[in-house]
């Protein structure tokens, strides 16, 4: 018997309500850079992409049977200290929905904070 030997995440796809707003809110507050030729609208996390798509497009190609804005959970890991991650937050107006507290994530004990992107999908950001 073969094995899959699966080694990573290669993109992520967020269906957002306007893909403009949220291209430019993951590139001003995560300062995550747009990629210019991607096939659908992306911006770059590390070695990942995380892409943007309406209700309307995933109607019209290859995408999960039920797509809905406001449906995601993301985790982000910063390296930045828990003060300068707040005080940009705070420069850009995006409440704190809970934390900082501790919290157990994928690479041991760390200081997590979540926040809402404008469609409400949650993103955890982590720091350790």
């Amino acid at each position: 018997m073969t094995t899959l030997n699966i080694k990573d995440i290669d993109s992520i796809t967020l269906t957002v309500t306007d893909i403009n707003r949220s291209i430019r809110f993951y590139h001003e507050v995560f300062d995550l850079p747009i990629v210019k030729n991607a096939p659908r609208p992306t911006v770059h996390l590390a070695h990942r992409d995380l892409e943007f798509q309406t209700e309307a497009e995933a109607a019209q190609h290859l995408a999960a049977k039920s797509v809905a804005a406001g449906s995601a959970e993301l985790a982000f890991e910063t390296h930045d200290d828990l003060e300068n991650t707040l005080a940009h937050l705070t420069n850009y107006a995006v409440e704190i929905d809970d934390g900082p507290v501790d919290y157990q994530g994928a690479k041991g004990k760390g200081t997590a904070l979540w926040v809402r992107d404008p469609d409400h999908n949650l993103i955890k950001i982590i720091t350790y």
